[in-house]
């Protein structure tokens, strides 16, 4: 058997611009609903290839996250990533973070749960 892994190529001549990074709580309807989901909202970025990761009290954690794929718009990217969560796994947290690696940068936005509460 023979496996091949692709490889993407990005050709980019313009300049680098770093994404806007901005981390929404969960809204107080949607906790009081039983659910808490955070959104990571990249904007303005470019060239494409931002990765998204999230942290718990500094332990990454995959389980719940859903990223967007990158939109473009006049030369400029945006994608979204989000975590879900069940209230109860909420609580069991205080720091929560969204790290974005975009080429060789990285940059990240945080929020305290305490902070959140209504």
């Amino acid at each position: 058997m023979r496996f091949v892994l692709g490889t993407k190529l990005i050709i980019f001549s313009g300049p680098m611009v770093r994404p806007s990074v901005s981390l929404l709580p969960p809204s107080s309807e949607q906790l009081s609903g039983g659910s808490a989901t955070l959104t990571c909202l990249l904007s303005g970025y470019s060239p494409q290839g931002a990765v998204v990761s999230w942290q718990v009290d500094g332990t990454e954690v995959t389980e719940g996250v859903l990223s967007s794929s990158e939109e473009e718009k006049s030369g400029r990217y945006s994608s979204s990533s989000t975590l879900s969560l069940s209230r109860e796994n909420w609580m069991e947290g205080e720091l929560y973070s969204c790290g974005v690696l975009h080429h060789d940068h990285s940059q990240t936005q945080s929020l305290h749960r305490s902070q959140c509460e209504g």
